[in-house]
């Protein structure tokens, strides 16, 4: 559900501004909320996934919070997919989708956005975010973790959006696209991993604070710098291959 959530929300980016109406900023708050929810239960999901894969496993009455914290979200999650405000955001969406006031507006810009060929647009727009995403990897051994979080959401934008556009690009002219998804894809997964590694020592910190006796994951800098390493050599090689740029 959030992976088709996050493609949702990239393909309405991605189609800005041919999509730009007043009711496209409730649509895009309403879908982050909800990418929001889910997100807590998968962050719970994937750090006990994690302890429980180590050598602590037999020690399970040590992870007792995290996995109360968890059948909480969990229970949480399920009263808001059955929600009220989850079904508006389902219904409204959908209608949005399929008659929403960005079909029919009339103005000139409106109207010059819409009879964009779909090829040259792709093309402007994945570059745009390839050269975006590539300025601000220079500097990725200094990142924090939240510039480094927002580095991974810009790369599975473009990832996302690359996927959806696979289609436009039969022409052997854009084999490089393949290749170019490869490396996002490295670089994804890398980013991933550290990003996990942090939200597993935030939710052990806020467990600890909130009276649980559970252990704080152990930072490694070996791992991070080597990880940190990988991401870097994959957005050089995306750099050189320039694939959406002539």
């Amino acid at each position: 559900m959030r992976v088709a959530l996050t493609h949702l929300r990239s393909c309405i980016l991605f189609f800005s501004p041919m999509v730009e109406d007043p009711d496209r900023a409730g649509i895009r708050d309403e879908l982050k909320w909800l990418n929001r929810q889910l997100g807590k239960v998968r962050d719970l999901d994937v750090a006990i996934g994690r302890i429980e894969a180590t050598s602590q496993a037999n020690d399970l009455p040590r992870f007792a919070a995290w996995k109360d914290k968890r059948i909480r979200a969990h229970r949480a999650l399920a009263r808001i997919l059955r929600s009220a405000r989850y079904r508006r955001l389902i219904e409204s969406t959908s209608k949005w989708i399929e008659s929403g006031p960005w079909s029919t507006q009339t103005d000139e810009l409106s109207e010059q956005a819409r009879t964009v060929t779909i090829l040259v647009h792709a093309l402007h727009k994945l570059s745009r975010w390839e050269k975006r995403l590539l300025k601000k990897s220079r500097k990725l051994h200094e990142l924090n973790v939240d510039k480094r979080h927002r580095l991974r959401l810009l790369n599975k934008k473009l990832n996302y959006a690359i996927e959806s556009c696979r289609d436009l690009f039969a022409d052997e002219r854009f084999s490089e696209q393949e290749t170019a998804l490869k490396y996002l894809r490295k670089a994804q997964r890398y980013l991933g991993q550290l990003n996990d590694d942090a939200r597993e020592q935030a939710l052990a910190r806020e467990l600890r604070r909130d009276g649980a006796r559970t252990p704080l994951p152990s930072p490694s800098p070996e791992r991070e710098g080597l990880l940190l390493d990988k991401t870097a050599t994959a957005y050089a090689k995306l750099a050189r291959l320039k694939p959406f740029r002539s």
